[in-house]
């Protein structure tokens, strides 16, 4: 899968934009702040439906504008296709589809896979445990609706026991109409993750020993509670100590994944250099198995992939990336124009078909390559 060309109006700091894009490297050069990063986000939002950044949507429109459109052509599985965005504050978002509108946003997710590397991944080991829990939802909604249906249903349930509990209702039956509904999605919520962590665990190991030049040991697992008597009798029974605190304190929106280095937390005994590392490994792990469920390569962003690494790492990520045949479209961006003549030195079949673009306050000017 490739897009061949972007359209934007009023997205972010970018008035207009309109961008031809090469089907292997595309190269966004700039200095921090100008509009590179966005370009990504525009991506993003066109596979996601949302930000990377998790901001509001109204947020996504030009200052001192009313509205915002995106517009991305792609070839996809032997065929052309377009979505397209509208976005006004205050009012609902509408997506489209070779020109027809979703009824569900849900129906759009996994059918156009991207997956983004950005400073912002540091939130996924600094952060705290929804970063991860969204981390890998996102990769299991992609390849399946019957999981992101799940989760839908679950967060719908959770939100309706957690505003009994506020209010300190004692409608019995209505706490375990929503308690039994959380068990039946909980249930395959928690399997899933289970079994696609430790597939992703295996391919993960393999490029973090990869870039690290197997020079420390990085693992991580999945941590959650195994409800004996299941979730919804758990749930009841817990129900009082709930109402004190007045939110659901335990269930699969409580699990996490936990992230270590040489057997110690990540977090805390790790450089910025290995926490790159591991980031970038978890990264290569999410395309891989994208690509394996989707049957297609997602698009790859890498923003200011280079940030924090010593020399080693870097070439050694650089190989990753040229390997020929693993990855699809790449998108990259940097503040050196060296580093990005350097990647695409490194990948072969790119250096007669790679496309570069200077940046600056939202413009976006094609440079020879």
């Amino acid at each position: 899968m490739i897009v061949k060309s972007l359209y934007l109006n009023n997205f972010k700091n970018i008035e207009h934009a309109q961008l031809e894009f090469s089907p292997k490297i595309n190269c966004l050069l700039g200095d921090n702040g100008m509009g590179k990063s966005n370009l990504l986000d525009a991506l993003y939002f066109l596979s996601y439906c949302k930000s990377f950044t998790g901001a509001n949507d109204g947020l996504m429109v030009r200052r001192g504008e009313d509205y915002a459109s995106l517009r991305g052509n792609y070839f996809r599985r032997g065929l052309d296709e377009e979505i397209s965005a509208g976005l006004r504050p205050g009012s609902r978002k509408v997506f489209k589809r070779s020109g027809k509108a979703y009824q569900r946003l849900a129906e759009h997710i996994g059918a156009f896979p991207l997956v983004l590397l950005s400073p912002a991944d540091i939130e996924l080991t600094t952060g705290d445990s929804s970063e991860r829990r969204r981390f890998i939802d996102r990769i299991i909604s992609q390849s399946d609706s019957r999981y992101l249906d799940s989760l839908i249903r679950y967060n719908s349930a959770l939100e309706q026991r957690n505003r009994l509990l506020r209010d300190e209702s004692s409608d019995d039956g209505l706490y375990e109409a929503l308690e039994l509904q959380l068990e039946m999605s909980g249930l395959y919520i928690a399997l899933r993750r289970d079994a696609v962590i430790a597939q992703l665990r295996d391919i993960f190991k393999r490029y973090y020993s990869k870039i690290s030049d197997s020079a420390e040991l990085a693992d991580f697992e999945y941590s959650h509670t195994d409800y004996a008597e299941g979730l919804a009798a758990h749930l009841r029974h817990n129900r009082r100590r709930d109402l004190a605190l007045k939110h659901t304190s335990s269930g699969p929106h409580r699990d996490d994944i936990v992230f270590t280095s040489d057997g110690m937390p990540l977090r805390r005994t790790a450089s910025q250099g290995q926490t790159k590392t591991f980031t970038t490994a978890l990264r290569f792990a999410q395309y891989e198995l994208l690509r394996e469920a989707l049957g297609v390569k997602p698009l790859l962003l890498l923003d200011d992939i280079f940030d924090k690494l010593d020399a080693g790492r870097v070439r050694r990520i650089m190989d990753i990336v040229g390997a020929s045949g693993s990855f699809g479209q790449i998108f990259i961006t940097d503040t050196n124009r060296k580093h990005l003549d350097e990647i695409v030195a490194d990948i072969p079949e790119a250096a007669e078909n790679y496309r570069l673009w200077h940046v600056e306050r939202g413009v976006f000017t094609p440079i020879e390559a």
